[in-house]
Order: C-alpha cells, then sequence, then structure tokens
C-alpha cells in the first residue's frame, strides 16, 4: 500500500537566508557611489559574514533553540557565509546537529554579469540588460550563468533527498534569496507569475527564516507556517538588512 505524499517527507523544513555578508556591504557601497562593479577581494564562494551577520545569525539560532526542536541535520550552502551562519545559528541554538555542505543550495550563479551593479550590466554587456527585459528573471541566464530554471532544477533533486534521506525527520536548510524564493516555488507548488509576485512584495531579509511543517500540507501543496520572519533579530536589538548579493538587473 502507497504512503500519503505527506509522509514520505520531512515533519519539518526550514530555510534560512545567510547573515549580512561583507559582499552585502560591498555591494551597496558600489550602488550608493555609481560604481559598474563591486570591490570584492575573494571569490563569492568565500566572501565571509560582517559582524552583525555573525550577530543576526546567532540571534536566529538563539531563538530557534527555544522553540524548535533540533533539526536531524543542517543542511548549507558552501559558500562561506551560508556555513558560517549555520555554524553560528547551531552554536547558539546549542544544537549538535550534523552540518552537511551541500553544494546544490549554492548561490544562483550570474556568470558575466557576475560583480557587476546594474549600471556596469547596462554599460558592458547591455544586449544582457535587453534580453532580461524581454525574458523576464524567472527564464533570462547571462552567458555562463543561471536562470532560476536553473536553480529550481538542482533543487529539484535537492527535494528528492529530503524524501529519500530525511522522511520524518527534521531538517534545516541555510542557502541564499534565490534559492529561498525557487523552494518556495517547488513546495507550493507556484506559477512564474505568482513566484515573481511574492519576490516583487518582499526583500529576503539576511538570516530570516521561512519554515513548514508536515501537517500543513493541504492537496500536496506545502503551506508556510513563516516566511521571511526576522522578530528574532530585531527582539535581540539587531539591524535586519536584506541587501542583495545579486546585480540588481538580475536577481
Amino acid at each position: 500500500m502507497t504512503r500519503p505524499i505527506a509522509e514520505t517527507w520531512p515533519t519539518w523544513i526550514g530555510i534560512v537566508r545567510h547573515g549580512e555578508s561583507e559582499g552585502n556591504l560591498a555591494r551597496r557601497a558600489a550602488m550608493e557611489q555609481g560604481h559598474e562593479q563591486i570591490a570584492l577581494e575573494t571569490r563569492d564562494m568565500d566572501v565571509p559574514l560582517s559582524p552583525l551577520g555573525h550577530r543576526q545569525s546567532a540571534a536566529m539560532g538563539a531563538w530557534l533553540g527555544r522553540h524548535q526542536s533540533p533539526p536531524d541535520a543542517i543542511l548549507s550552502s558552501p559558500y562561506a557565509r551560508a556555513h558560517s551562519t549555520a555554524t553560528a545559528m547551531a552554536r547558539a541554538a546549542r544544537w549538535s546537529s550534523p552540518l552537511i555542505l551541500d553544494e546544490r543550495l549554492r548561490e544562483k550563479e550570474f556568470g558575466i554579469i557576475d560583480t557587476l551593479t546594474a549600471t556596469g550590466i547596462l554599460a558592458r554587456h547591455p544586449d544582457q540588460a535587453r534580453f532580461r527585459k524581454s525574458l523576464g528573471k524567472f527564464y533570462h541566464r547571462a552567458p555562463g550563468g543561471e536562470s532560476w530554471c536553473d536553480v529550481i532544477l538542482r533543487l529539484r533533486s535537492v527535494a528528492d533527498s529530503l524524501r529519500l534521506e530525511y522522511a520524518g525527520r527534521r531538517v534545516l536548510i541555510v542557502c541564499h534569496t534565490v534559492v529561498v524564493l525557487c523552494f518556495r516555488y517547488l513546495l507550493e507548488k507556484l506559477t512564474e507569475a505568482e513566484i515573481l509576485a511574492i519576490d516583487a512584495a518582499h526583500n529576503i531579509a539576511n538570516a530570516s527564516l521561512t519554515s513548514y511543517s508536515r501537517d500543513a500540507i493541504r492537496e500536496n501543496r506545502w503551506v508556510p507556517d513563516l516566511f521571511n520572519f526576522v522578530a528574532p533579530i530585531e527582539f535581540a536589538g539587531e539591524t535586519v538588512t536584506a541587501e542583495s548579493d545579486a546585480p540588481v538587473a538580475s536577481r
């Protein structure tokens, strides 16, 4: 006898965007000064958290430690800012859950427009600005980069892993803005128009929590318990930030 769909999934899935990074600060400075390129001294994969990002992560972790049972696993993007967020959260929550780095949770890849601001894209790759406008961010893929659809494709593999390896268990995922949104698209079975409307209405905050409980699945669709939840950060007296890591014209 086939088990109900809900029974093949984890009982709880928490999805957290990484805390504020030094890349977020560099991007903000480049935008304010009208520069074409974001000044980064390391690979995007190696950009660390800012001091505020560490505090944001600890604040969310402390709250999770008080309000949620320890997850059976913490799955994290291998990018330094996500890995550090996961580590800081687990420490603050006093969890000993295994931390597993999963490259499928990495940031959306931007190819030839990586580290460029909107001004830089228009100046150096005006064709990509036109393509993005005509195709929309869901389908546009800069050379060497990914579209949202490409990110969704690798997350479908993550979803299979959640069902095969973590059915009936609790999982916390630490990742990036587009990955958070693409998980919503997958779990809630949204359309392109629906997820882009959510994206337009909400800036995913650093160290914010989006969570799902298996008993809230309705007609094979997950219903979020929380989305872009930042109250623990505010309660801790820390600043809430929502700076993107992505080029304005491509996120």
